[in-house]
């Protein structure tokens, strides 16, 4: 049984991609879907905010010399293509989904709107958030502390490769040390790569907790929405 009524969940664009490397799978993204779904059938109201990585990087482009904001466009274009394709595997499986975007793409997304979106989540769908913020130069990161304060999540669950926050990187440094729990300011103070810290002062503003779990793991995101130790803990303690 779940132990939130709702949580906002992100995960990259990087669950998309393929494993023959194509950006967009559809295999992939109906395996994120089942794994969501089993979340959803703990009893808990889920928001699911998209990354665009496997298509574009805005930061990356922009970093090479290109145009940052016309980058950043790119990439929550590349976020709606990616949020279709989960909406498609949800309703495969007999889900409702409803797919929101920050930018304008009536023909794929409705325009985001919080109290839309409480609407559908109250009504037992699952809300896909795509477009990031719907400004450049912010991450989607931002964009899912943003959505969750919005609709009222009781915490952000954050879905990466790794199952937690660590000291160093654990894919090259098998000493590294993975953290239970850390507050807002350690992660700010240390500058530790959970989220970009835009995000994690929003969190920390309103005292919405943040689990930073691996999705790989089958059924982990069920376990995280049971209150079940899968991650790290990001919290108060100031």
């Amino acid at each position: 049984m779940a132990a939130y009524r709702r949580v906002l969940l992100k995960v990259s664009g990087e669950s998309f991609r393929g494993e023959d490397g194509a950006p967009v799978s559809a295999d992939a993204a109906l395996g994120l879907a089942r794994e969501i779904v089993g979340a959803a059938d703990e009893g808990v109201g889920i928001g699911v905010v998209v990354g665009g990585g496997n298509v574009i990087r805005g930061i990356t482009v922009g970093r090479s010399g290109r145009d940052r904001v016309a980058s950043d466009y790119m990439g929550m274009l590349a976020t709606v293509l990616n949020g279709a394709a989960l909406r498609e595997a949800f309703l495969s499986l007999g889900r409702d989904a409803s797919l929101f975007s920050a930018i304008p793409c009536e023909a794929i997304a409705e325009r985001y709107h919080p109290l839309l979106a409480r609407e559908r989540l109250d009504a037992g769908a699952i809300a896909i958030f795509a477009g990031g913020t719907g400004n450049p130069l912010l991450s989607t990161d931002t964009a899912a502390a943003l959505r969750a304060v919005e609709i009222g999540a009781d915490i952000l669950l954050k879905a990466t490769k790794v199952d937690g926050v660590y000291d160093s990187d654990p894919m090259v440094d098998a000493g590294a040390h993975r953290f239970d729990t850390l507050s807002y300011l350690d992660v700010i103070s240390q500058r530790l790569e959970v989220m970009d810290l835009t995000a994690v002062s929003v969190c920390r503003e309103h005292g919405l907790e943040i689990m930073v779990f691996a999705l790989a793991e089958p059924g982990n995101t069920a376990r995280a929405v049971r209150g079940e130790s899968v991650g790290t803990i990001i919290k108060g303690g100031e």
